[in-house]
């Protein structure tokens, strides 16, 4: 319920996309938030007002002349109720209508007649590729965010035309989740948030090797709330089949070497890194270049393994990291990750002291690879806090606020 106790007023200008606002309007209100449609005529061709009033248990609006408000005022009287008003689909046509202040039906005379300060107007782009990049529309996209207009991106891909290409309105989950960590508190803003996820893969030979059974669903929720926190975000992940949580820049790897690499490459312009990833601790020593194959004989092949480098540890004991476990300005605020089997309080608190880490978050590992949810212990020099078992995704909010907490006041941007 991410977005309880918000009003939002859906508004749909004219487009096939409108297909997509009665998934989005369903989505919305199982968010927690209450939905008030209002349409444009052209809208009202793609889509009917039975199907949306349906979906938000509201009446929907689509004229100017509504006669059900008392003083026939809906462009004021919805405006005034309004938590935000998002467009989606907003049209090439309705678009330049906003830039130009005109108010001919009854959704544009409410987004003029908006209160600016504490109204957010958020825009849904939907139109032909060649229409989305005319020079006419970029110009207006960029004048609307000259005017404070929160324009989303648009989607790629098949378009109802017969055409591919950008413009697209993205679909009803991808909006959601930029809805969400719109209202999100900014806990993060001008920080810089490295996160590793995943397992790593080490190389036997070309078709076998070892891993772990880390599902990478942690780390991906953690860069995803440090996202919605404000954070700029990298993800370092390891063979994981996850999407990418919207706004977050993904570099993927394959073993612990491959991460530490990456991980060097973009520490050095974070101020917060959050080693989630569950990294091999040893590889074999060599792996073969061709499969390595079982002779018949009985005898098995003879593994030599070797220990792979500490990427927490590097990071942590690096000049940032240290400064940072001291809460100095400059310094880079490291949290690790520990996923026991049992003793955890013990385990994780040895692992904190051995790393150099301010913050260590301890797990029991067999309880949740490959779950949806988790149960986090957090060890820092004052002791442990349990955070009880939830979905990853609450948990890593949960955990994005104590890190916020935690940095020093004035803590650096990057």
């Amino acid at each position: 319920m991410e977005l309880s106790g918000k009003h939002l007023v859906l508004g749909l200008s004219g487009g096939i996309a409108c297909y997509k606002a009665a998934e989005l309007c369903r989505a919305l209100v199982k968010a927690g938030a209450t939905v008030q449609i209002v349409m444009t005529e052209a809208a009202g061709h793609f889509i009917t007002p039975v199907t949306l009033q349906a979906l938000s248990n509201r009446p929907v609006f689509d004229s100017q002349w509504d006669a059900r408000e008392g003083n026939n005022m809906a462009h004021i009287n919805l405006s005034r109720e309004a938590d935000a008003i998002v467009i989606a689909p907003a049209s090439a046509d309705f678009m330049a209508k906003l830039i130009h202040g005109r108010a001919d039906d009854l959704l544009s005379l409410m987004c003029l007649a908006r209160p600016l300060e504490r109204v957010p107007l958020i825009v849904a782009p939907a139109m032909n590729r060649e229409m989305w990049a005319h020079p006419a529309t970029q110009r207006n996209v960029a004048q609307l965010k000259a005017d404070g207009v929160h324009v989303l991106d648009v989607g790629q891909g098949d378009q109802a035309c017969g055409e591919t290409g950008d413009g697209r309105m993205l679909e009803a989950d991808e909006i959601l989740q930029e809805l969400i960590s719109f209202f999100a508190p900014k806990r993060l803003a001008g920080q810089q948030v490295l996160v590793t996820a995943g397992p790593t893969y080490e190389a036997i030979d070309p078709v076998r090797g070892i891993t772990n059974l880390s599902s990478g669903k942690m780390g991906f929720a953690i860069a995803r709330a440090a996202c919605e926190a404000g954070a700029a975000v990298t993800l370092v992940a390891g063979p994981v089949s996850l999407p990418t949580p919207r706004g977050v820049r993904r570099i993927d790897v394959r073993s612990a070497r491959d991460m530490l690499q990456a991980v060097q490459a973009q520490v050095d312009a974070a101020s917060v890194f959050v080693a989630t990833a569950a990294v091999a601790d040893w590889r074999p020593a060599a792996s073969a270049d061709q499969k390595i194959k079982k002779d018949g004989s009985g005898d098995t092949p003879a593994l030599r393994f070797v220990e792979n480098p500490d990427i927490l540890a590097t990071v942590a004991q690096s000049p940032r990291g240290q400064q940072g476990q001291r809460g100095e300005a400059g310094g880079l605020f490291c949290v690790g990750f520990a996923a026991e089997s049992h003793d955890l309080l013990a385990h994780a608190s040895a692992k904190r002291e051995r790393k150099g880490v301010p913050l260590l978050v301890g797990n029991i590992g067999p309880a949740t690879f490959g779950q949806d949810d988790n149960a986090l212990l957090l060890i820092d020099a004052g002791g442990a806090t349990e955070l009880p078992r939830a979905s990853k995704l609450n948990l890593a909010r949960q955990l994005i606020a104590e890190i916020s907490r935690r940095l020093p006041p004035g803590a650096p941007t990057r």
